[in-house]
């Protein structure tokens, strides 16, 4: 499904990817792949779970593929997404070789490669692109059984875009990658927030949801969760949790 907001095409295509079309044309992909979402293998593992359905989705048309942290680089899914002349933007952290998939090594893929830091902005065309840190607290919920943070701060970005809307105006995204709900968030300036609500690993629903209404953007879609177990969520309670605080929410399933 489609979902359109200000002007932009918004798809979720599964696990954390998200597809973004702004009027001009301008194509931005966030984390792309993994999982089989792109490759049409995903299957759920509970019947029945709230998930853009697998297939084997090829389109080569981004113009910006941003990726957050190791959890989610893919180099099958930034080929299957990014266009011939792509600019592919991945947080300095980002270390193929040491990551326990069979991925590229980002010298090997044909596109420009741009580096970024924990906070910061690159204009990319008529897009701009700020880095916002992302973790897990190391006094909070998402902890292994040893107690280290699933994410610790360093190892992974959120990314807040700024892409062009209708009218001549500017439409603001923001995508907090693996990340608890982290203090500065909600001062952020957003108009389309893609929440994680899986838990886990990252916020839950109800930290989401709390944080979507600090936030108060014009609309929030959740992505990243019911790829597999431990991110399954109600997704309807999301909705009727952030729908009840008065924030528009859609789920694009």
């Amino acid at each position: 499904m489609t979902i359109r907001h200000d002007g932009l095409r918004v798809e979720w295509l599964g696990y954390a990817g998200l597809r973004l079309e702004s009027p001009d044309g301008t194509v931005v992909y966030v984390d792309p792949g993994r999982y089989g979402t792109l490759t049409g293998e995903w299957r759920p593992d509970s019947p029945g779970v709230g998930h853009p359905e697998a297939r084997d989705y090829r389109p080569e048309d981004g113009d910006l593929v941003l990726v957050t942290h190791d959890h989610h680089y893919d180099s099958d899914g930034v080929r299957r997404v990014a266009g011939e002349a792509a600019t592919l933007v991945v947080y300095e952290a980002v270390y193929p070789p040491e990551i326990d998939r069979d991925v590229e090594d980002l010298d090997d893929l044909p596109y420009e490669v741009v580096r970024v830091g924990e906070d910061d902005d690159r204009l990319f065309g008529d897009a701009i692109v700020r880095s916002i840190p992302a973790y897990n607290e190391p006094d909070g919920p998402h902890t292994d059984a040893t107690g280290d943070p699933y994410h610790p701060e360093g190892s992974g970005v959120g990314y807040h875009l700024t892409l062009p809307g209708r009218n001549a105006g500017d439409v603001t995204v923001f995508w907090p990658g693996d990340s608890d709900a982290l203090e500065g968030h909600a001062e952020l300036d957003v108009s389309l927030f893609c929440p994680p609500i899986g838990g886990s690993f990252t916020m839950d629903r109800r930290e989401a949801a709390d944080l979507a209404a600090a936030m108060d953007p014009d609309l929030v879609l959740p992505i990243h969760y019911n790829t597999f177990e431990a991110l399954e969520a109600d997704s309807g309670a999301f909705a009727a949790d952030v729908a009840g605080r008065g924030v528009p929410v859609v789920l694009d399933e």
